[in-house]
């Protein structure tokens, strides 16, 4: 059975980080931190507890397994946690898995026949729930995916305009960011009210990764991003949208070999490409009034967003809310101005000083639509997710303990 109090460890794994967090059943986070360099040298792990007491450490970290090693070890050394469950972030669910799943040897070869459509994502996330598993066989695992909350758009919002036998092997807009949208959703709710977040809805996830998404009822009716991750906004280092044209000409008259071409789209496109400087909004902003180039990357940007927060409203038939939240949508005032500053006849107005200091709300009292600020937290979302898909007796729970001693899931070192 699962005990009440027992925290859940949350991993989300990138190419060379592995992030984690440890939250108990009243969602206070006990700890939170990241493995970085993972397959490089001077691999670190660094820490952060309920106290706000940064630690970090410098460690090996060759591979995924290494770096997952390290943390259930140093894990074992802090007082008084004993893990639940895990629960992992996955980046594609396809178009059959529409809620958190527990991990099994079937689900695994499952997540493997979709690696395809997430190359650069997939295999990473499965070699870590494969790793946490060959550790620790007992303790449970829930995936969750970022693609669920949007399988309820309509089948004319999924469709590419591409030959039908191609779409029934998968080639759709499935969407991304789910989690993420989910969780802003459930803080719109508590925030303003039930009503609200039944309302038309427009939610702007702009981070390093950058898409919007149109929500009415509860639902996903459309997104910016498409089959993968890349499609969509211009972000940080990923293209966005692009001609075909474009992909064709780099592959014939460049010569461009597929993982050249994909790492041109995912880490040397977007602010980064344009600006030939940083994919970093906060430096660029530093930048612009002495570098043009800067100025261009930023002026793209919010053009873009601009222009395809115009195509979500037609899609939701009006605004009640607009939400800001990730990285840029949070904590930079200047873009939030330069993306809403050509859509006052649309009615979004922003309140000068409650956008500067980043308020709650940063459009002027009693207007309408109203524009908020909410922070995002996946991976709340993802541990209240794990706890809830254990607590319904969908699966039995083991427990880990910081004491070997005490562990059920204890491993021969």
């Amino acid at each position: 059975m699962l005990i009440p109090d027992s925290p859940v460890l949350v991993l989300n794994s990138g190419s060379s980080s592995l992030k984690f967090a440890v939250y108990p059943a009243d969602e206070q986070r006990w700890l939170s931190g990241k493995l970085t360099r993972i397959g490089l040298d001077n691999g670190r792990l660094e820490t952060t507890d309920r106290q706000h007491r940064i630690q970090s450490i410098q460690c090996d970290l060759p591979d995924h397994s290494a770096a997952l090693t390290f943390l259930f070890n140093w894990l074992q050394e802090q007082p008084t946690i004993r893990l639940c469950a895990v629960g992992h972030r996955l980046v594609h669910g396809g178009i059959t898995y529409r809620t958190p799943q527990r991990v099994t040897p079937e689900l695994l070869a499952d997540l493997r026949l979709l690696i395809p459509l997430a190359p650069d994502h997939l295999p990473a996330e499965i070699s870590l729930i494969e790793a946490v598993s060959q550790l620790y066989p007992e303790l449970p695992q829930v995936v969750c995916f970022d693609t669920a909350f949007h399988q309820t758009m309509p089948d004319l919002a999924k469709r590419l305009p591409i030959p039908r036998q191609l779409a029934d092997e998968g080639l759709i807009r499935y969407g991304f960011h789910g989690l993420s949208y989910e969780y802003v959703l459930s803080q719109l709710a508590r925030e303003a009210g039930p009503e609200a977040a039944q309302g038309r809805i427009l939610l702007a996830h702009l981070g390093n990764g950058a898409s919007m998404t149109a929500v009415r009822q509860g639902k996903s009716l459309d997104t910016t991003m498409g089959f993968t991750p890349t499609g969509g906004l211009m972000m940080g280092t990923r293209s966005g949208d692009l001609d075909p044209g474009v992909l064709l000409y780099l592959l014939t008259n460049k010569q461009m070999e597929a993982s050249a071409l994909s790492h041109l789209l995912n880490d040397e496109s977007g602010l980064r490409g344009v600006s030939g400087l940083s994919s970093d909004m906060q430096e660029l902003l530093q930048q612009a009034p002495h570098n043009q180039a800067a100025a261009q990357a930023i002026d793209l940007f919010c053009y873009q967003a601009r222009k395809q927060m115009g195509a979500m409203l037609t899609v939701l038939n009006g605004l009640d809310t607009l939400v800001f939240t990730g990285g840029m949508g949070e904590q930079a005032p200047a873009i939030r101005t330069q993306i809403c500053a050509q859509l006052d006849y649309l009615g979004i107005v922003l309140d000068p000083d409650r956008n500067a200091a980043s308020a709650a709300v940063i459009s002027p009292e009693g207007h309408l639509p109203v524009v908020r600020i909410i922070p995002t937290n996946e991976e709340i979302m993802i541990a209240r997710h794990t706890r809830q898909f254990l607590a319904l007796g969908q699966a039995q729970s083991n427990t880990f303990s910081a004491d070997p001693g005490q562990n059920t899931n204890t491993v021969n070192r």
